[in-house]
């Protein structure tokens, strides 16, 4: 087979950046893009430029094309080294680079271990089962990126608009709706258009200063006052769909958690987790005069010890 330069095809050196890399992709793709430039010579072109820039945009591919070594020159005749297809390895390509063009090359799948663009995928991209090799009809591809919510929209559902971009750099705005009950981990399929592939959307929660996700259950802290500790009561819990009311038991310790029953994330079908809610007993910082003289009278009165029981 013919050794492949891939750094020639996108027109840079082998010390690049990857935003050169990615900058001189994309004049090329702009150039040669089949809805753009209708030849057969600019559609072999595009699938040339764009192998390369599967290889290069990927750290891990990049690194084990340039372990063949700067000596090769484009077109020269080529065998992988002994042993080679032992490191081979999956790959995904993005969203739009030119899919539905043809398998990549004979040589491509000689570096990283067949397969091309066109091997079976998982739902989150990954290889199939074997490898499949030369041109043969586009097969629908899945992608896969990560959406970053708040709890409140995992927890209340929410539309979200995201931009996808395309081979050519060219953006489109789409809405997502987020089902109520979202949880961390989640995915949401969007369907491809005609000819794209379907895109999975994998959810990720973002750093709550208040709530925690603990599989599908919401982890959240309810501050109480030293009298409602020891008294006990109703008290306001603020949860990210709305205030509620909550019994704090008398003698009610730190540590220690109250549930609400189906208030978190979603935990199958038709059924959603709970909330915990953990009491944390806050002192307050500073006292009125009245205030000091009760926990005075408290302290000259009771005969509980806190560090008898430690």
């Amino acid at each position: 087979m013919k050794f492949k330069d891939y750094y020639e095809t996108l027109g840079v050196d082998r010390k690049a950046s990857q935003e050169e890399i990615q900058k001189a992709f994309r004049k090329l793709a702009r150039k040669y893009h089949p809805d753009v430039n209708k030849t057969k010579e600019a559609e072999e072109r595009f699938k040339e430029i764009n192998e390369a820039n599967e290889v290069l945009s990927d750290a891990e591919k990049r690194k084990r094309y340039d372990m063949l070594g700067a000596n090769w020159r484009e077109g020269q005749e080529f065998q992988p080294p002994p042993g080679w297809d032992q490191g081979g390895g999956s790959f995904q390509f993005n969203f739009g680079d030119g899919a539905g063009l043809g398998g990549f090359s004979d040589f491509f799948d000689a570096i990283f271990g067949g397969g091309g663009a066109f091997a079976g995928a998982s739902p989150f991209g990954g290889m199939g089962a074997g490898p499949q090799r030369g041109p043969f009809p586009r097969q629908p591809q899945h992608q896969e990126a990560e959406l970053e919510i708040s709890v409140e929209d995992s927890i209340n559902g929410a539309t979200k608009s995201i931009q996808l971009r395309d081979a050519v750099g060219k953006t489109r705005s789409i809405n997502v709706k987020i089902p109520a009950g979202t949880n961390h981990g989640g995915t949401i399929r969007l369907a491809g258009a005609k000819g794209e592939p379907d895109l999975y959307l994998k959810i990720k929660i973002a750093a709550h200063a208040r709530y925690t996700a603990a599989g599908s259950d919401l982890l959240v802290k309810l501050p109480v006052s030293p009298w409602e500790a020891a008294l006990g009561g109703k008290v306001d819990l603020v949860l990210p769909d709305g205030t509620i009311k909550v019994t704090v038991p008398a003698g009610a310790q730190s540590g220690s958690k109250l549930r609400v029953r189906g208030r978190g994330f979603a935990a199958g079908k038709d059924r959603r987790g709970d909330v915990l809610a953990e009491i944390k007993i806050v002192v307050p910082t500073a006292l009125s005069t009245s205030e000091r003289e009760i926990y005075e009278k408290l302290a000259s009165i009771s005969r509980f010890n806190p560090r008898s029981a430690a």
